[in-house]
């Protein structure tokens, strides 16, 4: 008899921790949610002439900056200019000097979430300094240089010099290797670097030519021009990338649909799982009754 009672609430219990596991609903890890943030817009920038030079008048007891830009543009924008002119008093007799002249000068840059890019075109261009009055310090037949800067996308710097380069008069060939030098008595020395481009994770530049000035012409001391002077050129930066804004989980509220012998037993306290637990516990029950009776007949014979 003992040991049948022991049985019965361990198997009650058994069965109420099944119903129990099977009945309550799964655990939900909800994230926490962010903030979204908008995409920045590239920017770019391109110029067809940049000059950085210092003029020495009356041997060097007089110094003017000649410093000058063609066609500088910052997205967006587009400009197309063929001609430079620039006044400097003592230089050239009081005459205006044409810097810089060529059949075709465009400059134009865009930028957008997209992407930036920016380009720089020159076309049968001549560029003068004071003192050269008849003598370009260079001549270029085309010059032209990129760069393109897209979202999600490596930069990119090309620069292209076409045709022939003709510097203090002379045809000169221009490599990739390092700086081409070209020295004229008694005019100067020119020093011409080719296809300058640089690049990193979001930016890039180039610039098709860039000159290193020395020029005194004749020796005279009249005009002695010395800096930089920069052909084309362009450069960008890469749109920022937009923040992926967390998506927070679809949770909704749980509720149970309850029939009317459910709502039966709530009004008595009781769950669903009652039903089950009480007829297994009468099975139990029932079993042991009958197992006890066979014991007791089986004792009285």
């Amino acid at each position: 008899m003992n040991s049948n009672t022991f049985r019965l609430p361990a198997a009650v219990l058994l069965a109420t921790g099944a119903v129990a596991l099977l009945a309550a609903p799964p655990a939900l890890a909800a994230d926490g949610g962010g903030s979204g943030s908008g995409s920045g817009q590239g920017t770019s920038g391109a110029v067809v002439l940049r000059t950085g030079l210092d003029v020495g008048l009356l041997n060097k007891a007089v110094h003017v900056p000649l410093k000058a830009t063609l066609n500088e543009v910052s997205a967006p924008a587009t400009a197309q200019k063929t001609a430079l002119t620039v006044t400097l008093d003592g230089a050239e007799q009081g005459q205006p000097v044409n810097v810089l002249t060529a059949d075709a000068a465009t400059a134009k840059a865009t930028a957008d979430a997209q992407g930036a890019r920016a380009e720089a075109n020159l076309a049968h261009a001549r560029v003068h300094v004071p003192g050269l009055p008849a003598l370009s310090l260079i001549e270029v037949q085309q010059v032209t240089s990129k760069a393109v800067c897209e979202a999600g996308a490596k930069p990119v710097a090309t620069s292209d010099v076409l045709g022939t380069v003709t510097a203090l008069g002379k045809k000169v060939t221009l490599t990739a290797g390092g700086p081409t030098k070209v020295e004229v008595p008694g005019v100067g020395l020119l020093s011409l670097e080719l296809s300058d481009t640089q690049t990193t994770s979001t930016t890039a530049a180039a610039a098709a030519l860039r000159l290193k000035v020395s020029v005194n012409p004749l020796n005279l001391n009249v005009a002695q021009v010395d800096g930089e002077v920069v052909l084309a050129e362009a450069h960008c930066e890469s749109p920022k990338p937009a923040a992926k804004p967390a998506v927070k989980p679809d949770v909704k509220a749980q509720t149970a649909v309850s029939t009317p012998a459910q709502a039966n037993l709530a009004e008595t306290g009781a769950g669903s799982v009652t039903p089950w637990v009480a007829g297994g516990a009468l099975l139990l029950l029932g079993a042991g009754a009958g197992a006890l009776v066979l014991t007791r007949r089986g004792r009285s014979s």
